[in-house]
């Protein structure tokens, strides 16, 4: 075996040319997948599309793909980020058409761009989340939401690996709404049919913006504040689905992770 000599790498490989940054969305049934499967899912899209990925040195090298902030198990997302290290200069684009190509349909690439200034960790600090409540009525939430605002602290309970964890919600929301979904359309006779009004029952839609923490408030969080301060409880379970993620500037908004270091929100 040959000698490694200090300072060197064992089994020293290709360096790193140039980093990607990618958005992706996180949609339907795979919103169940497990971050670790979806990691499994880029791994599995980088080599049969031949992208040309960095890989760590020594002798189990793996793909130089980082990530930040995952959605939980269960929630749907339109805005999780990654950053893949090359071993050359690719366009930004045709990544964008060749891993989505390769990725299974729910996992959907949506843009890319060249990595420069702050690293992406640096970029995100909160996310806007959309939760549906089928069967809660909006006038129900509302002053449910209202209690939960008014509240200096409202501490929920989670288990986690190393065991339960208290959290404070109330400290990492830093604003909430209430909407209702769309009406439905009427059909051709003027009436509504069955399956539209299925679609047009009772269903409370919950806008929130929450910080990033550690732990983080997950939206099944937010939800359990809800029971602590009103006794809300969804009668079905939710579906979250996380619509932007980015750095708060002073107005409340949220920095587009993918942008210039010069601040640009997104509405």
């Amino acid at each position: 075996m040959a000698r490694i000599r200090p300072g060197e790498a064992a089994n020293p490989a290709p360096p790193t040319v140039q980093r990607i940054r990618v958005r992706f969305a996180k949609r339907g049934r795979l919103r169940f997948l497990s971050h670790r499967d979806v990691a499994r899912s880029f791994e599995r899209a980088v080599r049969r599309a031949g992208v040309p990925v960095a890989h760590s040195h020594g002798f189990s090298p793996h793909p130089r793909l980082s990530w930040i902030g995952a959605a939980p198990t269960g929630a749907a997302s339109e805005a999780e980020y990654l950053e893949i290290g090359l071993t050359r200069i690719v366009d930004p684009a045709q990544l964008v058409a060749e891993l989505d190509a390769a990725l299974p349909d729910g996992l959907d690439v949506l843009e890319a761009v060249v990595a420069e200034g702050a690293p992406l960790a640096e970029r995100i600090d909160a996310g806007r989340w959309s939760v549906e409540l089928p069967g809660v009525d909006p006038d129900t939430l509302r002053p449910a939401l209202a209690a939960l605002l008014a509240a200096e602290s409202v501490v929920v309970e989670r288990v986690t690996p190393s065991g339960r964890r208290e959290i404070d919600v109330r400290a990492a929301l830093v604003e909430a709404d209430v909407t209702e979904p769309a009406s439905p359309a009427p059909g051709r006779s003027g009436v509504t049919s069955p399956m539209m009004a299925d679609s047009g029952a009772v269903c409370a839609i919950l806008t929130a913006v929450v910080r990033q923490t550690t732990p983080a408030v997950r939206p099944d969080d937010v939800l359990g504040a809800l029971d602590v301060v009103a006794g809300l409880k969804p009668p079905v379970p939710a579906k979250a689905t996380r619509m932007v993620q980015g750095r708060l500037d002073n107005r409340g908004r949220l920095a587009d992770p993918l942008g210039s270091d010069r601040v640009t929100t997104q509405v």
